[in-house]
């Protein structure tokens, strides 16, 4: 999941929102100022909404530290993580590679709920140190805000506890399955199954409050649970895509005739004697016989139209310095993640200095649908 806005880095890692953030960020402040006027009429408006707001923030600053547990464990044991993306169920750490073995995969799947705990115990501890006693009414806006925090993190500690991928229960689900089978593969297909089912069950729960009286709430835990579905069986066709491309390289499935043009050609002749005629998305930029650089219509998108006769390919072009490529024996997993990390659709791959061919995304689908129909 992409962000919409960017926050900024914290330990080097990008953060950004998800535009759905903003509706459960809403959707929160106004549940808050709710139970604050109906439990404390007497702070005020002001007070109630400040205090709804600041819980809030303070809600998704710790949904932050969730994740950002996630990363800096995994950065420990060798994984980068390339972002945080807060939305509307919380939050996911875009985590580059999975984890090599079970113990990598328990202690990143465990220091989440972890980290919720522990901040809910914070929480309720200082509130308690303040004067709140268990089962009574939070007295001062502090207070409140502290219990509130305290208890929505233990509740979210469990939640994420729930044995179903990609939940950070059925992460340690699939740990403990990976260290007694020694089957990574067969342990992530169990994991999500077993998520698909936890997700069926969150989708029925929620239909029944619904129609028992519940309401948006029903309807929440249904939603909850169609999020899950789709992620477990995303995590599913993930791991059974990794287990058909397991021993391919980039050399089976490349594209060996790459199209060459001169970088002094202007982007308007270009798009009319190439880009459209020929269906083609990737060109090699050459300058003397030397590549230099690739054109997308990624890069031709972004110049307005009325430049394109005055403008060169030299002027557009992605340098070849600004290229990840990859060898013809790179596994093509490796190729794809590389293309994910760069939101790019192709690469060059070279051999030494000498530009052997493309391969693309649409290789690698054309190559796994020609695979399945042979196995029929």
């Amino acid at each position: 999941m992409k962000s919409s806005i960017r926050l900024g880095r914290v330990f080097g890692i990008e953060v950004g929102l998800h535009y759905s953030w903003f509706l459960i960020a809403l959707l929160i402040v106004m549940s808050l100022s709710a139970q604050f006027q109906a439990e404390h009429s007497g702070w005020g408006p002001a007070v109630i909404w400040t205090t709804s707001l600041m819980t809030a923030l303070l809600f998704f600053a710790t949904l932050l530290a969730h994740e950002l547990s996630h990363a800096l464990v995994a950065r420990s044991r060798g994984l980068t993580t390339r972002a945080i993306t807060l939305f509307a169920l919380g939050g996911v750490a875009q985590i580059e590679k999975e984890p090599e073995d079970p113990k990598t995969e328990f202690l990143v799947g465990i220091v989440g709920p972890f980290s919720s705990a522990v901040i809910g115990v914070i929480s309720l501890g200082l509130a308690w140190a303040a004067g709140w006693h268990r089962n009574s009414t939070p007295e001062t806006p502090i207070i409140a805000m502290l219990v509130w925090l305290g208890y929505i993190n233990l509740m979210l500690a469990a939640f994420n506890m729930i044995p179903g991928f990609p939940l950070d229960g059925g992460r340690i689900l699939r740990a403990i399955i990976w260290w007694s089978t020694k089957n990574g593969t067969r342990a992530t297909q169990l994991a999500a199954r077993t998520g698909q089912v936890v997700a069926l069950g969150f989708i029925a729960l929620g239909i029944f409050r619904f129609f028992a009286g519940a309401g948006f709430g029903g309807l929440w835990i249904a939603f909850i649970g169609w999020f899950l579905l789709q992620a477990a069986g995303s995590s599913y066709s993930t791991v059974t895509l990794t287990s058909n491309l397991k021993d391919v390289r980039v050399s089976d499935v490349m594209t060996h005739d790459c199209v060459a043009v001169d970088g002094n050609l202007n982007v308007q002749s270009f798009v009319e004697d190439h880009l459209l005629r020929s269906g083609r998305r990737c060109f090699v930029v050459e300058q003397n016989g030397e590549m230099t650089g690739l054109v997308t219509p990624h890069e031709i998108k972004n110049l307005e139209k009325a430049r394109w006769p005055f403008t060169t390919l030299y002027d557009v072009m992605r340098p070849l310095n600004e290229v990840h490529t990859v060898t013809p024996s790179t596994p093509v997993m490796e190729a794809l993640e590389t293309m994910g990390r760069d939101d790019v659709n192709q690469l060059p791959v070279v051999s030494g200095n000498h530009l052997d061919g493309i391969v693309t995304r649409a290789n690698v689908i054309q190559f796994l649908q020609t695979r399945a129909e042979l196995s029929r």
